[in-house]
């Protein structure tokens, strides 16, 4: 469910690929243009709507100029009208000064990268690589590949590219029928047939390839004749494949498993292909769990990667480790740190790293050096989900519950943070900010559990405010300051909720234990957590506790099923989007089996497994008999994670007996909701379902 591995989980370039694609090249259709940046009118007073929130920049990848005086990044303009995003790349000196927008294109620029020293750079733009200068000009197409491409690193000396593209998975019905060219029906005889949101048809594979400067040359698939990803779907991308410092060596991450033994474990590794012989071999053989995003040293003699210990737990602790090109003498680098590596990048001395760390639902930059010191480098109440370094020069693209993301330049003694991209200022500087405020609050087992607290803007404490209960996801992903464009919390203090966030068992941050506590225990701890916060919360004077409401997605929409049938009459309202309801029946139609295996306990039918088989009796769909309260249930139907069916069982149950319930549903959305439209639909449909239930009419004469 959570895969857990990028730093990144809300990158404003997800909403751009997903919207953009659908368009043509310029040259195939002239009339084409880009979408502007949108003219965002702001209300008198100061709230926020559904309309401002998804026509805010999207701030996406950033990378420092090798000279360390330029940044090159992108930014996400939306056209709710069009529904659809589109990216445009943007330049800034490290001072803050000389911001330029360098392209205006009808189709999205991503994967953008310095070349040839600062003096030019390379991007994809509709499934091909293009060059230009620094300055946007002399833009040239330099790939033609038939199959497309979906990313790319160019070697050291800029002669050699490494790309990723699909190839064919499988026989086709078809390639089996021949005479049935047009039958839609698909033969299926194993596992992993969809995933995410696809039916799996084919794979991505890493290509090698020539360059001249010009045009790329002929391209060979270093995994030619394996069925297996690289990248492994359906988040991973072009941070699984790194060159040497001299070229001669790829190092890649691949999960060489397919059908069911791809279903139930996630034992990747990483495997250094050699240009010279063709020769491939694993340097992390014996390690089981997922091993992730190779990083060679930058005096070429050590690698470094993402691991974690146990095949089929996603979310077990990301660990970050060094060895020898060879993969000889490994060290464990964070053996004494209690938390994961999200992300990392070499220092050029080749004797420390950075890394991003969520500790205490704050994710920042850190270092560690190869003999395992460690110290932080950034704080404050933000999130650094990504960082690049060069010259001595480190940048962020960070962001809060406050705020969306933009690009800063970090000090890397002090620590200082400047924000260079400025991407929303015209419109933040008329927009109320809820303020958001951290909290310890008391379990029931005596611990201590940060709360978020997010309040209304133009907050008043004398006045009564109904509050809303958010359930994360994951289940164990992080609560930390993350800006989201569906479960935004300033947009729910805007409405005029106070929202109540808790970092309950199971999220990360917290140390390994307090992550691992949630899993075989769904009903358990987490849950008391849950009731834990709110309570606190609902004791405050400003809080209208006869008009609380719960709110959550995934495993937060889990959450509001079980606590519809637990929660002694303290919520009015719930709202839950592709949520888990029947825990036997999500087991047999998702598609991560290792997930379920490992957070579940086991299969149903395995009657002699006491956790399985306490996972299942605590199944929301089995406490619908004291469900008592309004429901409202979305989902989308290209949800193969969490299949849309789960929802329509919630919805038809709380019909059944005879509970107020309404159905919000994506025909043409998966486990999110990223076309703009139908963004701006969830945020209206939440918001009146909420308002009807938790804000108390005025009395009519």
């Amino acid at each position: 469910m959570n895969k857990a591995i990028t730093a990144a989980l809300m990158s404003a370039s997800v909403m751009a690929g997903a919207c953009s694609r659908e368009a043509a090249t310029p040259a195939a259709k002239p009339e084409a243009a880009p979408i502007e940046r949108p003219a965002i009118e702001v209300p008198a007073n100061g709230l926020m709507t559904p309309e401002i929130l998804y026509s805010l920049a999207r701030v996406g990848e950033a990378h420092i100029s090798p000279d360390g005086s330029k940044v090159l990044y992108g930014v996400s303009f939306v056209s709710i009208k069009q529904n659809k995003s589109n990216t445009e790349l943007f330049t800034v000196k490290l001072d803050g000064s000389d911001k330029r927008q360098i392209t205006h294109s009808p189709l999205s620029e991503s994967n953008a990268v310095w070349m040839d020293g600062g003096k030019s750079i390379a991007f994809l733009y509709d499934g091909q690589i293009w060059l230009m200068d620094a300055d946007g000009s002399n833009r040239r197409q330099v790939s033609h590949y038939e199959g497309g491409i979906e990313g790319f690193r160019f070697s050291p000396d800029q002669k050699k590219l490494l790309f990723i593209s699909e190839i064919k998975s499988g026989k086709s019905t078809a390639d089996i029928y021949p005479d049935l060219p047009k039958a839609s029906g698909r033969v299926i005889n194993d596992l992993m047939y969809k995933h995410w949101d696809e039916w799996v048809t084919s794979v991505p594979h890493p290509f090698l390839a020539s360059f001249d400067g010009k045009a790329i040359g002929a391209a060979t698939d270093i995994m030619a004749g394996e069925p297996y990803e690289c990248p492994m779907k359906p988040s991973d991308g072009i941070e699984d494949l790194a060159w040497s410092p001299d070229g001669k060596l790829i190092a890649y991450a691949s999960r060489k498993k397919t059908g069911k033994a791809y279903a139930l474990s996630t034992n990747s590794d990483i495997y250094i292909y050699d240009l010279a012989s063709g020769k491939t071999r694993n340097i992390t053989e014996g390690m089981m769990g997922y091993d992730l995003q190779p990083a060679f040293s930058p005096d070429g003699r050590q690698i470094a990667w993402i691991s974690q210990e146990r095949d089929g737990y996603e979310s077990d602790k990301k660990r970050l480790f060094v060895a020898k090109i060879d993969g000889s003498a490994k060290q464990y680098l964070t053996s004494d740190f209690d938390y994961d590596v999200d992300a990392f990048q070499w220092q050029a001395d080749s004797h420390a790293l950075y890394f991003i760390c969520n500790k205490e639902a704050l994710s920042h930059i850190w270092q560690i050096t190869v003999d395992k010191q460690i110290k932080q480098l950034t704080k404050g109440q933000c999130d650094d989900d990504a960082l690049d370094a060069a010259a001595g020069k480190m940048i962020a693209v960070r962001q809060s519950m406050e705020h969306p993301s933009d690009v800063y330049a970090i000090d890397t003694q002090s620590g200082e943070a400047k924000n260079l991209s400025l991407e929303n200022k015209a419109v933040y500087e008329k927009l109320a900010v809820g303020k958001v405020e951290a909290r310890w609050i008391k379990t029931t087992d005596n611990k201590q559990m940060l709360t978020w607290i997010i309040y209304p803007p133009h907050f008043d404490p004398n006045k009564k405010y109904p509050a809303l209960l958010y359930c994360q996801g994951g289940p164990q992903s992080a609560l930390d300051q993350f800006w989201s464009y569906r479960w935004n919390f300033q947009i729910m203090a805007a409405n005029g909720y106070i929202v109540v966030a808790p970092n309950r068992r199971g999220v990360p941050g917290f140390g390994q234990a307090w992550e691992e506590e949630i899993s075989g225990d769904y009903g358990g701890q987490n849950m008391k957590d849950y009731l834990s916060a709110i309570d606190a919360v609902a004791k405050e004077p400003y809080v209208d506790a006869g008009h609380l409401g719960c709110v959550g997605a995934s495993y937060g929409g889990f959450s509001v099923y079980w606590l519809a049938g637990h929660h002694n009459k303290r919520f009015k309202a719930f709202v839950a989007h592709a949520g888990i309801f029947n825990l036997e029946q999500q087991y047999m139609e998702t598609e991560e089996l290792w997930f379920a295996n490992w957070d579940m306990g086991g299969a149903p039918w395995d009657k002699n497994n006491a956790v399985a088989q306490r996972t299942y009796a605590n199944s929301p769909h089995r406490f619908v008999d004291k469900w008592d309260t309004p429901i409202l249930v979305s989902v989308g139907a290209k949800d193969y994670r969490v299949p849309m069916s789960q929802g329509l069982a919630a919805f038809d149950a709380a019909k059944l007996r005879g509970i107020p319930a309404e159905l919000l549903v994506f025909p043409d959305e998966n486990h999110w909701i990223l076309k703009p439209q139908n963004g701006v639909l969830f945020q209206r449909t939440f918001f009146s379902w909420l308002d009807k239930w938790l804000k108390p009419q005025p009395l009519t004469k």
